[in-house]
């Protein structure tokens, strides 16, 4: 196996970094529609920190996973870490509907991404992440 052939499987390689060579790499409507979703998470929640787990996996994260970006062959699949808790007024999930955490959103090749109501989303995944946080009561 050549180094390059692994490009994306660099340990302790900055993960940005990674989630732009996975992008490149797949080079085709799976790798524009990650690009994409990668975009509107990034203007929802701008100090997002965006990591690389389990072996490839791109997951943005705000005081915990909001999703992760998974690709496969027929779908960019966003998986929400906490989605069975959040409202979807849109309708946005279409896939892991019966799990009692996750929910996920299938986009396949052609399909648009609503990226207002996606925004949306992930900003009420941050909030929710922030909310599971105790604080310390001020005053007295």
């Amino acid at each position: 196996m050549t180094a390059s052939s692994s490009k994306t499987e660099q340990a302790g390689e900055d993960p940005s970094r990674l989630i732009d060579a996975r992008i490149a790499e797949l080079g085709d409507w799976r790798g524009e529609t990650l690009a994409r979703v990668r975009a509107l998470v990034k203007e929802a929640v701008p100090d997002v920190v965006e990591e690389w787990k389990w072996r490839g996996v791109p997951v943005w994260s705000h005081g915990g996973i909001l999703c992760t970006g998974e690709t496969y062959k027929a779908v960019v699949k966003l998986t929400f870490a906490k989605g069975a808790a959040l409202e979807d007024p849109s309708g946005l999930f279409n896939a892991s509907l019966e799990g009692n955490t996750r929910r996920a959103i299938d986009i396949r090749k052609g399909e648009a991404i609503d990226g207002a109501a996606l925004k949306a989303l992930l900003r009420a995944a941050a909030a929710l992440n922030a909310a599971g946080r105790p604080r310390k009561a001020k005053g007295g």
